[in-house]
C-alpha cells in the first residue's frame, strides 16, 4: 500500500500537467458550446410553482419578483407575515396569477413540513425550491459569550435549508424540478469575524454538491454564490462600520436577476457579481495571495473596529 502511494505521488503531478495541457483547450471549446446551448434553451417558468424561503425581504423578495414577471405561481415563506403580504401583492401586480404566503420558521421541522404540504395542497405540485432563508453575524469567534450562541446561525443557514429540501424531494422528483440554494462567497473564501457564517455556507456547498449527484437526473441543483449584496441583512452593518460611501455591494435587484437567469439556463453554479469567480480562481491557484490580502485587511482595517466594542 505504501508503494502505491509513492508511485501515485511521483506519477500524478506530471500526468495531470500533461492532461491539462492537451485536453484543457478541448474542454473550453465544449464548455463554450454548452454555454451557447444554455442561452438558447432558457426554461419557461410561466405557470410553474416556486417555493421561496426568506421571501419577506432581500434576495428572496427580489427573486420572487423576477419569477412573478415571467408568470410563475409563488409560495412565499418567511417569519414576518406582514412583509409577506406586501411581497405577495407586489408579485401579483408584476404578473403572478396565484400567490400564497406561509408564515413560519425554517429551523422548525413541523413548519418545514407545513411549507411543503400547504404548497402541494394549494397548487398540486412544486417545480422550484429556492432555499434563501439565512442569517448573518459579525463577531470574533473568541468573543462569543458562550459557544451555544453560534447555534442559530447553523440552524437557519444549514439545517433550515436541508430540512425543507428533505420534504420537498419526493414532489420535485415528480415535476423534474430544481433546487436552488443561496450559499455565499464565504463558502469558498472564508470571512474573518464571520467564522460560523462561513462554516454554515461551506456546509451548504458540500451538502448540495453531494446531493446533486444523488438526485441526478431527476432534480437539478443550482448553487448560488452572492458576494456583498445590498440587503437589510448586510447594508446597516456596512454603513455602521465603513460609512455610507462604501460602494462594493451589489444592488439586490441585479443579484436576483442574475440568479433567476442562471436558474432558467440550468447553470450548476451562479456567481454574482460575476467578478467573484475570479477571486475563486485565484484562491484555487494561489491561495497564499488571497490569504495574505485577508490577513492584512483583518489586522489593519477589520480587527480595530471589533476591538473598540
Amino acid at each position: 500500500m505504501d508503494m502505491l502511494h509513492i508511485i501515485l505521488n511521483i506519477l500524478l503531478p506530471p500526468l495531470t500537467i500533461i492532461f491539462l495541457f492537451l485536453f484543457y483547450p478541448i474542454y473550453l471549446f465544449i464548455k463554450l458550446l454548452n454555454c451557447v446551448r444554455k442561452h438558447l434553451c432558457v426554461e419557461n417558468v410561466a405557470g410553474k410553482v416556486v417555493l421561496i424561503t426568506g421571501a419577506s425581504s432581500g434576495i428572496g423578495e427580489h427573486v420572487a419578483y423576477e419569477y412573478a414577471k415571467k408568470g410563475a405561481d409563488l409560495a412565499l415563506v418567511a417569519r414576518r407575515e406582514d412583509r409577506l403580504h406586501i411581497v405577495a401583492e407586489t408579485s401579483r401586480k408584476l404578473g403572478s396569477r396565484d400567490v400564497i404566503i406561509i408564515p413560519g420558521d425554517v429551523t422548525k421541522i413541523n413548519d418545514c413540513m407545513k411549507f411543503i404540504s400547504e404548497t402541494i395542497s394549494h397548487f398540486g405540485k412544486v417545480d422550484h425550491l429556492i432555499n434563501n432563508a439565512g442569517v448573518s453575524q459579525t463577531v470574533l469567534f473568541e468573543n462569543f459569550s458562550q459557544i451555544q450562541d453560534a447555534n442559530p446561525i447553523m440552524d437557519t443557514n444549514f439545517w433550515g435549508s436541508t430540512n425543507i429540501t428533505y420534504y420537498a424531494i419526493p414532489h420535485l422528483r415528480k415535476s423534474k424540478g430544481k433546487i436552488v440554494v443561496i450559499a455565499s462567497a464565504a463558502a469558498k473564501i472564508a470571512i474573518p469575524v464571520a467564522t460560523i457564517y462561513s462554516a454554515s455556507k461551506a456546509a451548504l456547498l458540500g451538502f448540495y454538491e453531494a446531493l446533486r449527484i444523488e438526485l441526478n437526473p431527476d432534480i437539478k441543483v443550482t448553487i448560488v454564490f452572492p458576494g456583498l449584496i445590498s440587503t437589510d441583512m448586510t447594508t446597516p452593518e456596512i454603513i455602521k462600520r465603513h460609512g455610507s460611501d462604501f460602494m462594493v455591494s451589489e444592488p439586490v435587484s441585479r443579484c436576483a436577476k442574475a440568479i433567476f437567469q442562471g436558474v432558467c439556463r440550468g447553470e450548476e453554479y451562479v456567481e454574482t457579481p460575476s467578478w467573484i469567480k475570479w477571486f475563486f480562481l485565484v484562491k484555487s491557484v494561489c491561495p497564499e495571495v488571497i490569504n495574505s490580502i485577508f490577513n492584512y485587511s483583518f489586522l489593519h482595517f477589520i480587527k480595530p473596529y471589533f476591538k473598540r466594542e
